[in-house]
């Protein structure tokens, strides 16, 4: 017979009470995750601390639900969500505005939750940003080509001289005036 949370936190065995954030070792091992600055990784505990079954699209990251969690800072927190959604670790899936609309998100880890409120193209995004921080590698998204980088016909030994020749100088002119130095001139010739 299996015993109840309550009889197992009496005992001292098992975790506390109440709800937990998950987060998967994909997303803690990955480069991406491992990239982030310690605001951003806050942030994103943010995140999964709010995430429960059916609200995956639906979580928030404005400055006044985020001060009653202890953030103080718009700038903080705008910069870290930049570099989440950067990272391929949060999806927006409504863009927000003023004056009292807020941006909605969702965690990449986490299949999205359907919602008719999302903004358009939400869902066709969603395709390329689901487990986004996975690809975050430093591999262009094309692939690797075979090309090596270099000129296009290879490397060569370059002439010591321009491929035009020696450069000319854009006017003949002499130096000195043609009729002598002035300071050459004899003093009673001056005048």
């Amino acid at each position: 017979m299996a015993r109840d949370k309550t009889q197992r936190a009496a005992k001292g065995g098992g975790r506390d009470g109440g709800g937990f954030a998950a987060m998967p070792w994909s997303v803690l091992d990955c480069n991406a995750y491992k990239g982030l600055s310690h605001p951003a990784r806050s942030l994103l505990m943010e995140f999964a601390r709010q995430y429960v079954r059916d609200n995956n699209g639906r979580l928030l990251a404005s400055t006044r639900f985020l001060k009653t969690r202890g953030w103080n800072s718009a700038d903080v927190i705008h910069r870290a969500k930049l570099e989440l959604v950067e990272a391929g670790l949060i999806y927006e899936t409504v863009k927000g505005h003023r004056p009292n609309k807020a941006s909605w998100y969702a965690i990449t880890w986490q299949n999205l939750d359907k919602d008719s409120r999302y903004d358009a193209g939400a869902w066709e995004g969603w395709k390329h940003a689901r487990s986004g921080y996975k690809n975050t590698a430093l591999i262009p998204p094309n692939g690797i080509k075979g090309q090596p980088i270099g000129p296009a016909n290879g490397i060569k030994a370059l002439p010591p001289t321009p491929l035009g020749g020696t450069i000319k100088p854009n006017n003949y002119y002499l130096p000195i005036p043609l009729d002598g130095n002035h300071l050459e001139l004899p003093s009673t010739l001056r005048n």
